[in-house]
């Protein structure tokens, strides 16, 4: 894996960041252009057989959170997910700060990520949140938030890893919106390798007659039909 962090940095401002922004308005989720190559891609699911990089593993059938695997790395990240970590905040970071603005919430996230993680460690947040998810065959998960504490960053990346269609099928990527005083509204999207898909954590804002409200929204992953479906997680707060 020969990521660098100029690479990382040229790829993600390959993606029109403007249109990423007005989707997830529409929508809460997004995707980006490449991000990582095939064999980045494939490098990256092999590194699921080596467990001194994780600092847990998460059995999902035991903790009901649906069926299937995923292990936290530890903070010694390998180099591309570092990488694509830290050339991706800037460009969420304008985001983040609009929908702040819009539901009249704080805004702590500094320019510099390190200084936003610190923030986090100091809160008590210091564990690695960054994710590596495998799926085989009749493995799903359930709808849920990805909030750790009470540092949050509101967007956060997966990363596909494996062909949808020819090395797995199912295992589509869930969102479900809770509306008020209405019926849930849900997408679904499949995750090309080595593409991003920008998701929000717990909500976007919504308009509505009084002004801006925030829409909750869930995320998941729709039941694997066949074959091994890799992903990687990556998260702006640390747990």
């Amino acid at each position: 894996m020969t990521l660098t962090e100029a690479q990382a940095r040229t790829r993600v401002a390959g993606t029109e960041w403007a249109a990423v922004a007005a989707e997830l308005d529409v929508h809460g989720s997004a995707q980006t252009g490449p991000l990582l190559t095939p064999a980045e891609c494939r490098d990256l699911a092999a590194l699921y057989e080596k467990p001194e990089l994780f600092r847990t593993t998460v059995d999902m059938a035991r903790h009901r959170f649906g069926s299937g695997e995923y292990r936290y790395f530890t903070h010694d990240l390998p180099a591309p997910v570092a990488a694509l970590r830290a050339a991706l905040y800037p460009r969420l970071l304008p985001i983040a700060r609009d929908w702040a603005a819009r539901l009249d919430r704080p805004a702590p996230w500094p320019d510099a990520l390190d200084e936003w993680l610190e923030a986090c460690h100091a809160a008590g947040q210091d564990r690695s949140a960054q994710i590596l998810l495998r799926y085989t065959e009749g493995d799903w998960n359930a709808l849920h938030r990805d909030v750790f504490g009470e540092k949050i960053f509101p967007l956060q990346v997966v990363v596909g890893l494996d062909e949808y269609g020819s090395d797995y099928t199912g295992g589509e990527f869930l969102m479900v919106e809770q509306r008020p005083r209405a019926q849930s509204r849900g997408t679904a999207a499949a995750l090309r390798q080595g593409h991003g898909l920008v998701f929000t954590t717990r909500d976007r804002p919504v308009r509505t007659k009084r002004g801006w409200s925030a829409g909750a929204m869930r995320h998941g992953v729709s039941t694997v039909r066949s074959g091994r479906r890799h992903a990687l997680g990556i998260v702006f707060h640390d747990a």
